[in-house]
C-alpha cells in the first residue's frame, strides 16, 4: 500500500536503527550504557512534584485545561524572561505555554508554513527544526555553519538563491546536537539581517540553563527590536529535569504568538492543569534546583572528557548543553556515524545517537548525552578503551554484526 504523502516526504527515522540494536542487545542480557538520546535521568525536584500532588487532590483541576496555558503559568514565564534577561512580556499576548518545545516548533510551523515556502534550517540541527515545516510543505535550505564571521554571508547566499525569499530563520544556541553557543553580539547582527529581509527568526533555547563557562547563554529577544520578527521557544525538561511532563513555551512576536495559539486552540487543550500549576510553582522559585541540576551536568561532562580522553577518543568540552558533539575517531570516520554507532553497541555496549541523524553534515560525529551518572560514564569509557584497543590490533575485523544479518 503506498504511503501517505506526508509521509513519503519523511526519510527513514536513523535513530531507530540504533534503538533496535540495542533493544536487542539488551534482549540477550547485555548491560548497555545509554547515552545516546537526551532523556535526563534526574528526579523532578520533590518540591514541584509535591505542588502536584497537593493541586491533583482537588477535582476540580480535573477538567480541561487551557491550550494556551493558565494565567499563573503565563505570568511565570514572562517573570522568568524578566529576571534571567531583562526582557519585558506580556504574559497575556506574548506568552503561550506548549506541550514541551518540540510541540511548540511543530505546531509553529503549521500556523505560518504555505506550501513551498523557503526556512534557512542549521545543518546540522535537532530533527524538529527541519521536519516539522517539511511535514507543513516547507522547503528547507540547509545552513552549514556556525555562529561566527561566516553566518551572515551564509544567509546571504541563502536569500539571495532561494525563489521564493526565505520565510523564517530557525537558530538554536546553545545548539543541539553541537552544544555550540551564541553571544549577544551574534544576535544582533542576524537580527539587524532578519528585519533588514523581512525574515521571522524561530529561535530554541530549550538548553539556556545548562552551561559550564559561567557565561549565561543569551536569548535573542535581548537584541533591542528583535520581538518585532522573533519567537523564542524554551522548555522544562532540562532545566528542571521535567521531560515526561512535556511543558515548554513560545514567547515573543504577537503576531506569532496569536497564530500558534489559534492553530493549539484546534488541536490541544493544553497540559493538565495540575502539571501547569507546578511548573509555574518551578518557575517562580529561587533558582536553587536549576543550580542543582547544572553542577550535575557540569561533573558529569568533566568526567567524560577526562576518561574518554584517557580511553583514547578525544572530545571537545562543550561550553552548554546536556550534550557533546564528538569527532567520530579517524580509523572508523569513513564508516559514517550510522555504523560506528552499531559498532559501539556491539562491541562496547555503549550507546551514542549517529550525527547522520541530525543532518547530513553531521555524519563526522556522533552525540554523546551526560544521561548516566559518573560511574557508568566511566564505565562507558572503560568499554570504549577495551573497544578502541581491541579494533587497533584487528581493524579487519570490527564491522557491525548488523551488516552480517
Amino acid at each position: 500500500m503506498e504511503e501517505f504523502h506526508k509521509v513519503r516526504r519523511l526519510p527513514p527515522y536513523v535513530f531507530e536503527q540504533v534503538n533496535r540494536l540495542k533493544a536487542s542487545a539488551r534482549s540477550r542480557g547485555a548491560d548497555i550504557i545509554d547515552l545516546g538520546m537526551g532523556n535526563p535521568d534526574l528526579p523532578t525536584p520533590k518540591a514541584i512534584v509535591d505542588k502536584l500532588c497537593e493541586v491533583v487532590r482537588d477535582p476540580r483541576t480535573h477538567r480541561y485545561s487551557s491550550s494556551r496555558g493558565i494565567p499563573g503559568l503565563r505570568r511565570a514565564q514572562a517573570a522568568y524572561y524578566g529576571r534571567r534577561f531583562g526582557v519585558k512580556l506580556n504574559p497575556d499576548t506574548q506568552v503561550v505555554a506548549t506541550l514541551g518545545s518540540k510541540e511548540g516548533f511543530a505546531n509553529m510551523a503549521q500556523a505560518i508554513t504555505a506550501p513551498g515556502d523557503v526556512i534557512l534550517c542549521p545543518n546540522p540541527t535537532y530533527p524538529i527544526h527541519a521536519f516539522g515545516f517539511i511535514m507543513s510543505g516547507g522547503v528547507i535550505r540547509s545552513l552549514q555553519v556556525e555562529p561566527d564571521d561566516g553566518f551572515i554571508p551564509a544567509l546571504e547566499r541563502g536569500v539571495r538563491h532561494s525563489i521564493p525569499k526565505p520565510l523564517a530563520l530557525i537558530l538554536n544556541y546553545p545548539s543541539n546536537p553541537t552544544a555550540l553557543v551564541a553571544s549577544l553580539d551574534f544576535y544582533k547582527d542576524v537580527v539587524a539581517f532578519a528585519k533588514k529581509n523581512d525574515i521571522i527568526i524561530l529561535s530554541d533555547l530549550a538548553y539556556s540553563e545548562i552551561y559550564f563557562d559561567g557565561n549565561p547563554p543569551p536569548s535573542v529577544l535581548q537584541v533591542p527590536g528583535a520581538i518585532d520578527v522573533c519567537v523564542e521557544f524554551t522548555s522544562m525538561s532540562k532545566t528542571f529535569s521535567m521531560p515526561g511532563w512535556r511543558m515548554g513555551f513560545a514567547v515573543g512576536n504577537e503576531r506569532l504568538i496569536s497564530a500558534l495559539t489559534r492553530v493549539k486552540s484546534y488541536l490541544d487543550y493544553g497540559a493538565f492543569t495540575p502539571i501547569q500549576v507546578a511548573a509555574a510553582h518551578a518557575l517562580n522559585g529561587d533558582g536553587a534546583d536549576i543550580a542543582e541540576v547544572r553542577d550535575i551536568y557540569h561533573k558529569r561532562r568533566d568526567v567524560m572528557v577526562d576518561s574518554f580522553g584517557r580511553a583514547g577518543w578525544a572530545i571537545p568540552a562543550p561550553a552548554a548543553s546536556m550534550f557533546a558533539w564528538a569527532p567520530i575517531p579517524e580509523p572508523f570516520r569513513h564508516l559514517g556515524s550510522l555504523e560506528f554507532s552499531k559498532l559501539l553497541i556491539e562491541h562496547a555496549d555503549v550507546a551514542v545517537a549517529p550525527g547522520v541523524g541530525f543532518g547530513e553534515h553531521g555524519d563526522d560525529f556522533v552525540r554523546v548525552a551526560l544521561v548516566e551518572n559518573e560511574h557508568r560514564i566511566r564505565q562507558a569509557a572503560r568499554n570504549i578503551k577495551r573497544f578502541l584497543s581491541s579494533s587497533a590490533k584487528q581493524p579487519n575485523n570490527v564491522v557491525p554484526l548488523s551488516a552480517h544479518r
